[in-house]
């Protein structure tokens, strides 16, 4: 027998999704004003025609509940403590290896991290293992030349596929079997169904690796053009470098930078004339690169841009006036006290308590015409790259009528990596054995973060993003109008309707991709909970084992691909990459299609339908 028509308030929310999804796919308006407009018309809807009978949840808290849903706690918090571990510079020994095998070679440095990823996601839920690595792609895209909209997509995916193959993968796995042993399901165990998924996964693979990246923006929307190039000196060579060549030195920066040669005895020395010239004590590095490649050469020759006394100097006084130091880009102006002096005769760290790590000429002449940079005479544009507290910084800006370039960067609170590295392993400790919901978890964790120093008060509005939190609030408003209206329900049955003389592949592959549909617009839970009960009751009917059915839905659950609400871990790349509504459909839509094929041919060839 057909199924009843929607009821007026289903009717209502079926049309407002479709309209929502139109609006999102066109772009033409904002995401933050799209979702404001949804929620504002479930609350006017709501509140003009009631619930009758009232369900569980009034109009109001439908539309107005997301703001205060577990979730949207969750996603923020992990933002903030993924700020946390970025502002210590926590995580940039892993950066520097995975950046190592990058420039080596692109392609198996992609490869290498869907695979690291899918492992560690089938043993710990998809939020922390994307959280832990979040800011090593970030850092990557920095270092490496690696747009960050190409990597985050591929490497979530990655994790969320992982995440199905298990049954404590997720939550979402652990619902979805509790609820099948409820009606009648035999036990399903830890890794029955882990070589299925590895199977598909090994299908999808090609995809994720080579063509998904493809597919999106070839430029992060945080990533100058054409940065700056400056020369600098990197002083205090460390024990692995004195007796180097200057060849092996360049063989050993990774991040673009360039070696122009060694100063040795305030006389340079460049490459091009003897490359393999070997360096001794009290040797200097000059090179030249962009703020950040001068930045990472440092850390990978362990040599400072700064004379020791001087960066002792900065520091101290950071210390002392409780600040965090910062590298910005200063041009000097006509009235500048600095032109036709050299840095090292003006005196700059003693008169302001600052480093000048690089000079960027105005009119550079060639590397055989000019001596050391903080020798050569300075003229009106040149720019400075200066190391200090925001205080000393702007002293030396009034001081010298000189005008600060956007382009800084804050240092890393490196005394402080440890401290942040302890704080959100202790988070994922506690989310992956479930010893403590994931959303409580982040939120102990950012307030440590905060009470220890670890993270600014102030710099929490950077970790946010206004647009994610509009987006998981309206998605939840929308998911629960879905159910509370009975929409969902009248779209499972004439769901089964429709399917009750297909074979057993389509039948698998129906029931996964409405699953799919479902878990693409209200919470993975909200579509367990529907999706399970019309799943046993629909193999029952036919006459047909269960537990394929059962597994159809567990999957389709976690093909959460093709929209940013229908899992946390695609907000919080979102928001990192800047991704749009239409980048998850492009490139989510085909995977989402190649794992349910490949799954419902696989769960009907493993139980003979």
């Amino acid at each position: 027998m057909l199924p009843e028509l929607p009821t007026p308030h289903a009717s209502f929310a079926l049309l407002l999704t479709l309209i929502t999804f139109a609006a999102f796919a066109t772009a033409r308006l904002r995401v933050e004003l799209i979702c404001l407009l949804l929620i504002a018309v479930l609350a006017l809807g709501f509140y003009l025609f009631p619930l009758v009978p009232p369900g569980r949840l009034s109009g109001l808290e439908i539309a107005f509940g997301g703001f205060s849903h577990e979730a949207l706690i969750a996603i923020c918090c992990l933002m903030i403590l993924g700020r946390g571990l970025v502002m210590t510079g926590a995580l940039e020994p892993a950066a520097r290896a995975l950046g190592r095998l990058w420039n080596f070679n692109r392609s198996l440095g992609m490869l290498f991290s869907l695979l690291v990823c899918m492992a560690l996601s089938m043993f710990v839920n998809d939020t922390p293992v994307l959280v832990l690595t979040l800011p090593i792609l970030l850092r990557l895209a920095t270092r490496a030349g690696v747009p960050a909209a190409q990597t985050l997509m591929p490497v979530n995916c990655a994790i969320l596929i992982g995440g199905m193959s298990t049954t404590i993968g997720t939550s979402t796995n652990l619902l979805v079997v509790s609820l099948a042993a409820d009606l009648g399901v035999g036990p399903i165990g830890v890794f029955s169904f882990t070589s299925t998924v590895l199977v598909a996964a090994a299908i999808a693979l090609p995809y994720l690796w080579l063509v998904m990246p493809r597919l999106l923006p070839h430029v992060s929307p945080d990533r100058p053009v054409e940065a700056r190039r400056y020369r600098a000196v990197l002083h205090t060579l460390r024990a692995e470098s004195l007796g180097a060549s200057l060849r092996d030195v360049v063989q050993r920066i990774s991040t673009g930078a360039q070696v122009v040669g060694a100063v040795r005895g305030g006389k340079s020395l460049r490459f091009v004339d003897d490359p393999g010239l070997l360096l001794q004590p009290r040797d200097h590095i000059e090179i030249e690169g962009t703020p950040e490649q001068l930045r990472d050469a440092s850390e990978e020759l362990r040599a400072s841009l700064a004379p020791p006394d001087v960066a002792a100097l900065v520091r101290s006084i950071a210390v002392a006036e409780r600040e965090d130091e910062q590298i910005v880009e200063i041009v000097l102006g006509v009235e500048s006290g600095l032109i036709g002096r050299s840095v090292k005769d003006a005196d700059v760290a003693d008169r302001y308590g600052v480093a000048v790590l690089g000079i960027a000429r105005a009119e550079a002449l060639p590397f055989r015409q000019r001596p050391e940079p903080h020798e050569e005479a300075l003229a009106v544009g040149d720019v400075l790259l200066l190391r200090g507290t925001p205080t000393r910084l702007a002293a030396f800006e009034r001081g010298e009528g000189a005008l600060t370039l956007q382009g800084g960067m804050e240092l890393p609170r490196s005394r402080k990596a440890p401290l942040a590295l302890l704080i959100v392993a202790a988070v994922i400790a506690l989310a992956a054995t479930r010893a403590m919901p994931v959303a409580l978890a982040a939120l102990a964790g950012t307030i440590a973060m905060l009470a220890t120093g670890t993270l600014r008060y102030d710099r929490i509005g950077r970790a946010l993003s206004l647009e994610v939190i509009v987006l998981v609030a309206a998605s939840i408003a929308l998911g629960r109008a879905l159910v509370a209206t009975g929409a969902a329900e009248w779209f499972g049955s004439v769901f089964a309707h429709s399917l009750s003389d297909v074979s057993p592949f389509v039948a698998l592959a129906a029931m996964m991709t409405f699953a799919t549909v479902l878990t693409n617009f209200i919470s993975n839970a909200a579509a367990a909970g529907i999706t399970t009960p019309i799943a046993v009751s629909f193999a029952n009917g036919l006459g047909l084992q269960a537990e394929p059915f059962v597994l159809a839905v567990l999957f389709g659950c976690n093909i959460c691909y093709v929209t940013p609400m229908a899992y946390q871990t695609n907000l919080l790349i979102m928001s990192a990459a800047g991704y749009r509504f239409g980048d998850f459909v492009r490139a989510g839509l085909p995977l989402a299609l190649i794992m349910i094929t490949s799954l419902a041919w696989l769960l009907a060839r493993q139980y003979g339908l």
